[in-house]
C-alpha cells in the first residue's frame, strides 16, 4: 500500500468515525426529546388523564375548575413543539445513516476490489503489482494549471477520473460532465506512469488559461 493509499484509508477511517460520533450524538438527542415528550404527557395524565384534544370548557362554555388550565395548555404547546424537534431530528439520523451506509459500501468495494487485484497478482506469480487497464492518456498541461497543481504529468494513463472508470467509461463526455459538476471540490485520479500507479488529488478550478483543467486528454485504445 503506497503512502497516499494509506493516508486516504486513515481519512477515511476519521471521517467514519466522526458520522459515528454524530449519530451517536442525534440518537441521545431523540432520547432525550422523547423523555421530555412522555414527562409533558403525564403532566396531562396527572390532570384527570385529559389529552391533546379534549375541551377546557364546561358545557356552560366556563373554563373548567377541575382541572389546571395553565399546566394543561403548557404540556399541550410543549408536546406539539418536542414532536416537531423529534421529527426533524430523526430526517438527521435518517440522512446520517444513509451517508454513513453509503461511505461503508464504496469502502467494501474498494476493499474487494483491492483483494481481487491482490490475488491476481498472486496467481501470476509475480512481485510486481497487476496494474489496472487505462481508458484516457494525458497528452498536454499547461504550467500553472489545476492539472499541473496536481501533478498530473504528460503520458500519464488515467485508470480513473473522480467516478469514471475503465467499466464506465464510454467518451471523454463522462469526464467532462465529472469535472463541470465538480468544480472547486477535489477528485481523486488514478493514473499509471513509467509502470507505477499513482494517486492524485485534482480540484476543477477557473484559472487564467483555458477550462478548468489546463490538460488535454485523450482517450486511449482498448
Amino acid at each position: 500500500m503506497s503512502s497516499e493509499e494509506a493516508r486516504h484509508r486513515a481519512e477515511s477511517s476519521e471521517a467514519r468515525a466522526a458520522a459515528v460520533s454524530d449519530i451517536q450524538e442525534l440518537m441521545r438527542r431523540k432520547e432525550e426529546i422523547e423523555a421530555q415528550i412522555k414527562a409533558n404527557y403525564d403532566v396531562l395524565e396527572s390532570q384527570k388523564g385529559i389529552g391533546m384534544s379534549e375541551p377546557l370548557v364546561d358545557c356552560e362554555g366556563y373554563p373548567r375548575a377541575d382541572v389546571d388550565l395553565y399546566q394543561v395548555r403548557t404540556a399541550r404547546h410543549n408536546i406539539i413543539c418536542l414532536q416537531n424537534d423529534h421529527k426533524a431530528v430523526m430526517k438527521q439520523v435518517e440522512e446520517a445513516l444513509h451517508q454513513l451506509h453509503a461511505r461503508d459500501k464504496e469502502k467494501q468495494a474498494r476493499d474487494m476490489a483491492e483483494a481481487q487485484e491482490e490475488a491476481m497478482s498472486r496467481r501470476l506469480g509475480s512481485n510486481s503489482p497487476v496494474l489496472p487497464q487505462a481508458f484516457a492518456k494525458v497528452n498536454s498541461i499547461s504550467p500553472g494549471s489545476p492539472a499541473s497543481i496536481a501533478g498530473l504529468q504528460v503520458d500519464d494513463e488515467i485508470v480513473e477520473f473522480g467516478s469514471v472508470n475503465t467499466q464506465n467509461f464510454q467518451s471523454l463526455q463522462n469526464v467532462g460532465s465529472v469535472v463541470q459538476h465538480s468544480e472547486g471540490k477535489p477528485l481523486n485520479v488514478t493514473v499509471i506512469r513509467r509502470g507505477e500507479k499513482h494517486q492524485l488529488r485534482l480540484t476543477p478550478t477557473r484559472w487564467a488559461g483555458k477550462g478548468l483543467l489546463g490538460c488535454n486528454i485523450i482517450p486511449l485504445q482498448r
